[in-house]
């Protein structure tokens, strides 16, 4: 039995950054960027206004009322070709360029115009109101890091940029192959000894979310030859994750039945929990990882293990992902050899930190509380009973599907 650390470490260590491929920008949302990118235009290309109003020059409008001459507009998609001198401006709109001479906007709500007679109620300073060339970014410079999971930002932002297409890392192919006599998919007719197999649906959720393309090869039953076939769908995947029959009880087939696959184990079993009986190695060249079968035990440990396999990849350095803290709602009691995982929920206090209370009962089969969390708790092994108020290692949940 290993700790979680050296689990982690041998689980990333088999894996390394797969093939780059470009995708225009609609099909950017939720892939890891391979390439930094540059932008190829200056926004805003010149000064701009950035209200509606009128373009002066500062030094015209220092003692209000002020009137000026109206001598043309800019409009945004146009500009004034002529220069603003000496008691003159210019009718300007939102986003429209500055035009030469002026050097700052009169917001019109401050204005009364008379024909081309403006009057000017407030004065300003040298450039209120306008945006400068570059104020958002030049051409050249980086506006997204390789690495970086892509959002609806991030798309957005290429596009200003002038970027239409995008180097990204291929999504990973990760096979899940649920197993269980007792399982039957939602919607099914239950028996009455059978359960709702759960597992192959939310990995297959979680692969997505984290940047992979899952293969869901359905639930195997509890017979060699069953899991064996179901197994050899995971042919050209770059990962295969099963759930379920990696303990040690009698209809625990997997590890026995893969064997006959040609399954290399590299480990078995974990020093932590919920998540003990897990197994990683390779069969027939492709990686293998035997999640256990219950719900919260499959999730955690596809938190904990399968989301940096598929980070390294994709690219993504583990260390992006900081260790977070929490001051405990609720004491806690001493903690056995094994590093602990407890489903809590996060609120504040009134001194602005995060409180961490666990849930008082951390059945691993209890899906519900996994769904209603906020964090989960860390207890290293052997850790001494913990107070209220005391500072604990926390891995969010909140903000996205397990923390993505």
């Amino acid at each position: 039995m290993i700790s979680v650390e050296e689990a982690l470490g041998r689980i990333t260590a088999a894996f390394g950054p797969l093939a780059v491929e470009t995708v225009g920008l609609g099909e950017a949302l939720g892939r890891v960027l391979a390439e930094d990118v540059v932008a190829r235009v200056t926004q805003p290309p010149a000064a701009v206004s950035a209200m509606d109003g009128y373009a002066v020059r500062a030094a015209d409008v220092a003692e209000v009322p002020a009137v000026l001459t109206e001598i043309g507009e800019a409009p945004a998609g146009g500009c004034y070709e002529g220069t603003v001198e000496a008691g003159q401006t210019v009718r300007i709109f939102t986003g429209g360029p500055l035009p030469r001479g002026a050097d700052a906007i009169v917001i019109q709500e401050n204005t009364e115009a008379e024909g081309d007679r403006i009057t000017i109620r407030e004065g300003v300073g040298s450039g209120t109101y306008v945006r400068a060339a570059g104020l958002d970014f030049r051409a050249g410079e980086v506006g997204i890091t390789a690495g970086r999971l892509l959002t609806a930002r991030d798309v957005g932002l290429a596009a200003a940029m002038n970027v239409p297409w995008l180097r990204v890392r291929r999504r990973p192919r990760i096979a899940i192959l649920s197993t269980g006599d007792e399982l039957v998919l939602p919607g099914e007719p239950v028996g009455p000894n059978q359960l709702i197999g759960s597992n192959g649906l939310a990995l297959a959720a979680f692969v997505a979310v984290c940047g992979g393309e899952p293969v869901n090869l359905g639930i195997a039953k509890d017979s060699r030859e069953s899991l064996v076939t179901l197994a050899a769908g995971a042919r050209g995947a770059d990962l295969l994750v099963t759930t379920g029959g990696a303990s040690v009880g009698k209809h625990d087939l997997v590890r026995e039945a893969l064997d006959e696959s040609g399954l290399e184990l590299d480990f078995w079993k974990i020093a932590m929990r919920p998540g003990k009986p897990l197994m990683f190695g390779r069969m027939g060249g492709i990686p293998l990882l035997g999640l256990p079968g219950n719900p919260v035990s499959s999730l955690v440990c596809a938190l904990l293990y399968l989301r940096p396999a598929i980070d390294a990849m994709l690219g993504r350095a583990p260390g992006d992902r900081p260790v977070e803290t929490a001051v405990l709602g609720a004491a806690l009691g001493a903690n056995d050899w094994r590093q602990d995982y407890l489903r809590a929920h996060l609120t504040f206090d009134a001194e602005g930190r995060r409180v961490a209370t666990a849930f008082e009962r951390q059945d691993s089969s209890m899906f519900a509380t996994l769904a209603h969390a906020d964090c989960l708790i860390v207890r290293p092994p052997e850790a001494p009973p913990a107070r209220v108020g005391d500072t604990v290692s926390i891995v969010p949940l909140a903000g996205g599907i397990l923390g993505i």
